[in-house]
């Protein structure tokens, strides 16, 4: 599920593409978030803060920010780790649910050595949410990067978060762990082996063919140059429409995709289920604290023929107070039933041991 590709040199702009796989529609809308929100971690309300920056970001069924990029050109990308064990936090551990886990660092951090800091320091737990699409309970690591090219990469696979940062680490797939992804990769030829460029959908085939591609690009001429060229290093890597294989999120079909402009502050989305592409020039936005929510309706709205298509930046509207609330409902009630699922395991568990004895 998902590849992220960054380019720190084009044009003397820091480039990153990024493909959203999933096995399913996640009804996905841009949304526009001032300076000044409130917000919690979502476990136990502990950690509290108000956002310093203001950001972009793509949702999955408007509830949690996927993708996005803040006024400072910061970015972050939520991507599939089948492997991720987060371990059950202490009671006294800093928490954050994975419903915000991206926010918070949209909203606080300028810079990758910023968010890297603060996580090493806290070492910041991670709890699971409840999956609304009924399917599986996620298991998530996170890409963050910055416009200075700076790139980083954050794993749980034994409760305790593993960073990985290096400006070298452009490229970020699903399984297996980073670590041997990094060792997998110089296998191929061109990357430090002698093994054929592979071409299959396999999180590691992608991680292979996107660094391969990245490495060798030409000096664009312009910034559209720099964000077509990457347009084209993210489809190569993206996956097809086929039947879902079950149980496997990581290999779905790519539903979107999005280029970022971190020097210039341009988010462009491309959707591969409502053909069209629309981008946000962030400096065109106001980020002003006291300045509403603001949600870019692009399941309602992109079509391939009449539907929203170019520079959207001024086309965001209010959702209104009932629709911000109804999603603020939704996360708490995620949240709230992930915090319970040891007893709901419990009650199907006795569930099952009735019917059984029953038959």
């Amino acid at each position: 599920m998902c590849t992220r590709v960054m380019w720190p040199d084009a044009h003397g702009s820091v480039i990153v593409g990024r493909n959203m796989d999933f096995h399913m529609d996640l009804l996905t809308n841009l949304w526009k978030l001032p300076r000044g929100i409130e917000r919690t971690d979502g476990v136990n309300g502990a950690l509290t803060w108000t956002a310093t920056y203001g950001s972009i970001v793509a949702t999955a069924f408007d509830l949690i920010a996927t993708d996005g990029m803040n006024e400072k050109g910061f970015a972050g990308h939520i991507l599939w780790l089948a492997e991720s064990d987060y371990g059950t936090p202490e009671e006294d551990a800093v928490q954050l649910s994975q419903g915000v886990w991206l926010q918070y660092y949209l909203d606080n951090f300028a810079t990758v050595a910023e968010a890297v800091a603060w996580t090493n320091d806290t070492q910041v737990q991670i709890a699971q949410l409840f999956d609304p699409t009924g399917h599986l309970v996620p298991t998530l690591h996170l890409a963050i990067n910055d416009a200075s090219g700076d790139s980083a990469i954050i794993e749980y696979t034994d409760g305790k978060p593993k960073v990985y940062h290096s400006r070298d680490y452009l490229v970020m797939t699903n399984s297996p762990t980073y670590d041997k992804q990094l060792e997998l990769v110089k296998t191929v030829e061109g990357l430090g082996g002698t093994e054929h460029l592979p071409g299959s959908t396999l999180a590691s085939d992608r991680f292979a063919r996107a660094s391969y591609y990245v490495a060798r690009q030409v000096e664009p001429k312009t910034q559209i140059d720099a964000m077509a060229a990457m347009f084209s290093i993210i489809r190569n890597a993206a996956q097809p429409f086929r039947t879902p294989e079950p149980g496997k999120p990581d290999a779905s079909q790519t539903i979107w995709q999005v280029v970022l402009d971190l020097t210039n502050k341009r988010y462009a989305f491309e959707s591969t289920t409502r053909p069209n592409m629309v981008w946000v020039d962030l400096d065109e936005v106001s980020f002003t604290e006291g300045t509403k929510v603001l949600k870019l309706d692009l399941v309602g709205r992109l079509a391939l023929e009449g539907g929203l298509t170019g520079d959207s930046s001024h086309k965001f509207t209010d959702p209104g107070e009932l629709a911000e609330d109804v999603l603020a409902a939704g996360v708490t009630a995620l949240e709230w039933v992930a915090r319970k699922k040891d007893a709901f395991l419990a009650v199907k568990e006795a569930v099952q041991q009735r019917v059984g004895a029953s038959r």
